[in-house]
């Protein structure tokens, strides 16, 4: 019995020693801790006055500010358990399994990340352009570091992962102030082709929302097996195109139908016969 009391008073001892030697290394890691605290809130203000001085994405801007906050915080984590007698490079083998036992878990996201990050670096489209990208249409409402957020006709939202935008075809309609449409309609055969031409080229002139330089063109694209196929290429700034293809459409209709131009159309002929009984 006495033994047994010995031996716990001995780790007692032990005990009381190890925390008055680990007294002066806890304070000074609190200390530490506490002043890396104030030293990144510093560093962030003055990264926030930098960003703001300068004309960059404000996505990319967040992207930036978090990611040097967080990279920081690592930094101090690692200060303040190296000075409470951690060694280092058990700290690092430490990390290094972890990050990949995470990597293993997480490639969908990491590879979302990625994409994120060469999206905002690279910028292929910004926050308002109207784009077609993995099969969807839509104006983007949001990037952020996964997954990028588009507004579609119908105003659904769409979420599109940016690993695929990343490694897919983009095309972006708004990178360019204007756009051009080649607008195709077909005539019989019968029909006056230099009319059909003239009338196209007139409702150009006509709205003003069409550009008049470039200067609309007008052809023959194709001798199809019922018409014959004109192609009207015409410009209009993004803001108006819409409008302006939808009145083109409707007004060519309305003057061709007015000239006795015939649009033609499929149509089934039943033949009957009657029997006698």
């Amino acid at each position: 019995m006495l033994e047994e009391f010995q031996d716990y008073e001995k780790h007692i001892n032990k005990a009381i020693e190890w925390f008055w030697d680990l007294v002066p290394n806890l304070i000074l890691a609190i200390i530490i801790l506490f002043a890396g605290l104030w030293f990144i809130k510093i560093i962030n203000k003055l990264v926030r006055k930098f960003f703001a001085k300068k004309d960059y994405d404000e996505t990319l801007e967040s992207f930036l500010q978090s990611f040097i906050s967080i990279g920081l915080k690592v930094m101090l984590f690692v200060l303040v358990v190296t000075q409470l007698g951690v060694q280092t490079s058990s700290l690092i083998a430490m990390i290094g399994a972890a990050g990949l036992a995470i990597g293993l878990a997480l490639q969908g996201s990491l590879s979302n990340f990625a994409g994120g990050v060469l999206i905002l670096l690279f910028k292929p489209f910004r926050v308002g352009d109207f784009v077609s990208a993995q099969g969807v249409d839509g104006t983007v409402k949001e990037i952020s570091i996964f997954n990028t957020k588009l507004n579609t006709f119908g105003n659904q939202l769409a979420i599109v992962p940016n690993g695929q935008l990343a490694n897919g075809n983009i095309v972006n309609y708004s990178a360019e102030p204007i756009r051009r449409d080649n607008y195709i309609v077909g005539i019989g055969y019968g029909s006056n082709i230099k009319k059909a031409k003239d009338i196209l080229l007139a409702l150009c002139e006509q709205d003003e929302r069409i550009l008049k330089e470039p200067k609309p063109e007008v052809y023959v694209a194709e001798l199809a097996d019922s018409s014959v196929n004109l192609s009207l290429r015409w410009w209009a700034k993004n803001e108006n195109f819409w409008g302006a293809k939808f009145n083109l459409i409707e007004q060519s209709k309305l003057q061709f139908d007015e000239a006795g131009i015939e649009i033609p159309f499929p149509q089934r002929v039943i033949h009957s016969e009657e029997i006698d009984d």
